[in-house]
């Protein structure tokens, strides 16, 4: 096995810095992250509008968000990855932010930064 071996003894500190720097993660875009924040449980805080047939009761008699089996949100279209009801979303949805650190834990659970 032949292995390249660099010489970088009259490289600057940055040069070998950019040549063994592992590459950036993927830009954090709803696009591309295969909407795994979907499958959260989400607990209905506010009236927005969900369709009850969308709304189920967790354990403690509370209102959550219906999953499937595989626990996606019920109201997510599998084809598209898109919310069937974005404009009715729950307030948790709508403040959860695409790029913030539960975000960002989401994905490297999910596999997709890493």
């Amino acid at each position: 096995m032949n292995i390249p071996i660099t010489d970088v003894s009259h490289a600057t500190p940055d040069a070998v810095r950019h040549e063994t720097a592992t590459p950036p993660p993927a830009e954090i875009a709803c696009s591309n992250c295969q909407a795994c924040c979907c499958r959260l449980e989400v607990i209905l805080l506010t009236d927005t509008g969900v369709p009850d047939y969308l709304i189920d009761e967790d354990e403690w008699g509370g209102e959550v968000m219906r999953r499937l089996d595989d626990g996606w949100c019920a109201a997510v279209d599998r084809e598209t990855l898109m919310c069937t009801i974005y404009d009715r979303r729950p307030m948790l949805c709508r403040e959860y932010e695409m790029g913030s650190p539960e975000c960002e834990d989401e994905r490297l659970e999910n596999g997709l930064d890493q």
